[in-house]
């Protein structure tokens, strides 16, 4: 299926939380409840949440769209890390988060999510930043094996909060080029 890679725009909102919505309980641990899920899908993953990342600069949205609907979106945040477990784990300052980076489940393992990846590294480097970093929760042994893939290594871990329970994730950062 053919496909390009773009900036999201705010015309993009709605989409964005319906893939969000089909996405991110893939990311999840299999412990974690429909309750939790959903709450974070409506605390941080909806279309008005999406709205607000949209309007935020230091914010870059990327979509992998196939002209019928988006396969894929990652997050970019370019600011420095609040989380003091992140920020001491970091080796390559200034750096960009990789939020989020997710490809609708018909798109895996035919290179989409590669492609998404190397879109999201230009767009952090064009930043001038020295590396990009993301967490990944420590049980996605399948998101832990692209992103080494994708030339990312642990560095540490963090915890997150989803709905009523604590994760446990892995912080990995690549340098830029």
């Amino acid at each position: 299926m053919s496909h390009t890679i773009r900036r999201a725009t705010t015309d993009d909102a709605g989409a964005l939380a319906e893939l969000a919505a089909v996405t991110f309980p893939l990311a999840c641990p299999p412990s974690s409840s429909p309750e939790d899920i959903a709450a974070h899908l409506a605390n941080t993953l909806s279309e008005d949440h999406f709205r607000g990342y949209l309007a935020d600069p230091d914010i870059t949205i990327l979509v992998l769209d196939s002209g019928e609907r988006l396969n894929g979106y990652s997050l970019l945040v370019d600011r420095p890390a609040s989380d003091p477990d992140v920020a001491s784990a970091l080796t390559l300052t200034p750096s960009v988060e990789l939020s989020k980076c997710y490809v609708h489940p018909e798109h895996h393992g035919l290179g989409a999510a590669a492609e998404l990846m190397h879109a999201s590294v230009r767009a952090a480097a064009e930043a001038g930043r020295a590396g990009i970093w993301l967490g990944v929760n420590s049980q996605n042994a399948r998101a832990i094996r692209f992103y080494g893939k994708s030339g990312f290594r642990k560095v540490g871990t963090k915890s997150f909060r989803l709905g009523s329970t604590v994760e446990h994730d892995f912080v990995l950062e690549r340098a830029l080029p």
